[in-house]
């Protein structure tokens, strides 16, 4: 297949249906606005008039506010816009509005449970339980709670609760290591901690106490400790309460929602942080609860009768996104667990068993499963559900593009989605009203005018570019914790463009309105003059059966790539031969790999992020402990050929 294919046309039920088509009539009846199903005028339009659109957004979804607002932009400034002030609200109202007490909202399962069901009503009790328990324990609006907790109902119970409250929550997976989660937490002050007694992954259980302890020593500001027993529901846990306990606080409390201020605090994210302590990213009630109201209406088109489903864990925004389905009137699935145990086939499996409707995973995931050999509608299985796939976590290769279609037929509606933690939604990604063509990603998302700016700082088309919103988005972080003048976050996205948000990301718009993304701007390698994404890199070797992984680097001149070899490949001459001619072929002759070398794993985070600046920097001499924190990396002994081969270039060059 062709670069930029068309492998899908949304079929003319799927427009019918689309909520996105029922906003487009409502704006035409309640504006006079006539885009005549043209989703690229209306794009325009969001874009061109951002108080408009933002102000159809609030009526479209009839947000509810105890006081109204003023306007819906006071100040277009970034950093530094006001979205509807005066306005006075809460996130977990709109969640739980209009649902009926016997649908379900959230489908679990878990390497150690079996998958369960949680109806509305179940949700709503437990959500009120645990407020009053927190209430209880001293915590009020401001009050930052924060959770160590696998991706259970629990978790998503707690959140809920502190939303309801007006307090801030924030978490991260209990795979992180402590003194990630100490960097993390520390930075924030938190009141209360809830936290598991440990976690499953690949069929063992990880104890998680003593990380539990080690943290109460490290959070000076920790009033209590709520302990979920996952593993054993008879732990000892040191005089700690339990989950249970704080449910039982209160019988039959009424749940209640404090209205807030709409730039009030909901969560902190935080960014990889693989170098220096990871930003506290602090989104607001408000912002988060338009954007997501967009994004999971119109852009994932949830709606009732939907399952939708996203690989994730607590630590990573995806989580965050996910729940906010729960805004919608869909079922969102959980699941617990390593992705790839027994095998790669359990999410598939688990999405026949649920029915999921909508399926979101990484390009890694798809990309994995590809390589393998897995047949997702093969051996039985059924996918009949199967509506949409999502893939997000880095860009999905076109040959990804084309395993989907191929797997899973030509009605499959695949979106790939581009966005991040700092604004906690997509940039770029699903419009259930346009094609999908190969390798490339729908369309820009209502509300946020991204652009391709040059060196320049113009806006290109069909040329790569550094990927900049040149409006406001109100998810954008209110600021970052810790930063009273605002000097991180200026550095962070706005130090390229001034008033402009510079993601870090390289993008190309076409001219038909869809984008590429190539990666992150900061890995890019040029090489006499011509600039390439790592990513464009990779796609060329990855295509041979023989390498399952790899990372590049260029260090001063010298461009070393590191592979990883599927069971019982050689990297002999053979195989070196062809990677090099693959990337002279598919890239250029100037990013020919300088040597090639054979590696057991690649460096990544928790959240699945490859570490090519941090490894780029221990091989030009940078210790380890300086550019990367054991605890934030998935698997920290993957630093050590690096550390090695540094070493011994240091040597060869004294």
């Amino acid at each position: 297949m062709a670069e930029g294919k068309k492998l899908w046309d949304p079929p003319a039920q799927l427009v019918e249906r689309a909520t996105m088509t029922r906003y487009l009539r409502w704006l035409e009846a309640e504006r006079g606005l006539a885009f005549g199903g043209d989703y690229h005028a209306l794009w325009d339009w969001s874009v061109g008039d951002l108080e408009a659109f933002w102000a159809s957004i609030w009526d479209f979804f009839d947000v509810r506010s105890e006081t109204p607002y003023e306007r819906v932009l006071g100040d277009r400034s970034m950093p530094g816009a006001r979205w509807f002030e005066g306005a006075r609200l809460n996130y977990a109202e709109h969640v739980f509005r209009g649902k009926a007490d016997d649908a379900v909202a959230i489908v679990a399962a878990a390497e150690r449970r079996d998958t369960r069901e949680i109806t509305w009503g179940q949700l709503r009790a437990d959500v009120a339980r645990i407020a009053a328990g927190l209430r209880g324990l001293g915590v009020e609006r401001g009050d930052r709670v924060v959770a160590y907790l696998p991706n259970l109902p629990e978790a998503i119970t707690a959140f809920l609760a502190v939303a309801s409250i007006g307090a801030v929550w924030s978490s991260t997976s209990p795979d992180f290591g402590s003194r990630s989660v100490v960097d993390r937490f520390a930075q924030i002050e938190p009141k209360v901690l809830i936290a598991v007694d440990g976690y499953a992954y690949g069929g063992k259980a990880f104890d998680r106490m003593e990380t539990v302890a080690m943290l109460e020593g490290e959070l000076p500001t920790l009033e209590r400790t709520v302990v979920l027993p996952f593993l054993d529901p008879d732990a000892d846990l040191g005089g700690r309460l339990s989950w249970e306990e704080l449910l039982a606080t209160e019988a039959d409390p009424e749940l209640a929602f404090d209205p807030v201020p709409f730039d009030h605090p909901l969560w902190i994210l935080y960014s990889s942080g693989t170098t220096g302590l990871p930003k506290a990213i602090v989104q607001g009630q408000g912002g988060i609860l338009l954007e997501h109201l967009k994004e999971l209406h119109l852009h994932v088109d949830a709606q009732a009768g939907d399952r939708v489903f996203w690989f994730t864990t607590t630590g990573w925004m995806m989580w965050n996104f996910l729940v906010s389905g729960l805004l919608t009137q869909a079922t969102i699935v959980l699941y617990d667990g390593n992705p790839g145990y027994p095998s790669l086939d359990r999410l598939w499996d688990l999405a026949a068993e649920t029915g999921v409707t909508c399926f979101g995973t990484s390009a890694s995931y798809l990309a994995s499963c590809m390589k393998a050999g897995i047949e997702p509608a093969g051996g039985g299985r059924d996918l009949s559900a199967l509506r949409a796939v999502g893939s997000t976590g880095s860009p999905l290769a076109p040959e990804g593009f084309e395993w989907v279609y191929e797997q899973l037929g030509a009605e499959t509606w695949l979106f790939s989605t581009s966005g991040g933690t700092d604004v906690c939604s997509a940039f770029v990604g699903g419009v259930p009203l346009l094609p999908v063509y190969r390798g490339e990603l729908q369309g820009r998302a209502l509300g946020a005018k991204v652009e391709a700016f040059d060196e320049s700082g113009e806006a290109v088309i069909d040329q790569v570019g550094e990927l900049v919103l040149t409006e406001p988005l109100p998810s954008m972080p209110l600021y970052l914790w810790n930063d009273p003048d605002g000097e991180r976050y200026r550095d962070a996205y706005f130090d390229m463009f001034p008033g402009v948000w510079r993601h870090g990301d390289w993008i190309e718009i076409t001219s038909r309105g869809t984008a590429i993304i190539s990666g992150r701007s900061d890995s890019t390698i040029n090489r006499g003059g011509i600039r390439m994404g790592s990513s464009e890199i990779y796609r060329a070797v990855l295509a041979l059966d023989d390498v399952t992984d790899a990372l590049v680097v260029d260090v001063d001149g010298w461009l070393p790539l590191f592979v990883v070899l599927r069971d019982g490949a050689t990297l002999d001459d053979d195989l070196v031969g062809a990677i090099r001619t693959r990337v002279r072929e598919d890239c250029s002759p100037r990013h020919v790999p300088s040597e090639v070398i054979r590696v057991d794993e690649v460096p990544r985070t928790l959240s699945g992020k490859m570490l090519e600046i941090p490894v780029k920097r221990i091989l030009a001499g940078a210790r380890p402990e300086d550019v990367a924190a054991p605890d934030s990396l998935a698997n920290p002994r993957s630093l050590e050929p690096f550390v090695a081969l540094a070493r011994e270039r240091e040597r060869a060059e004294a």
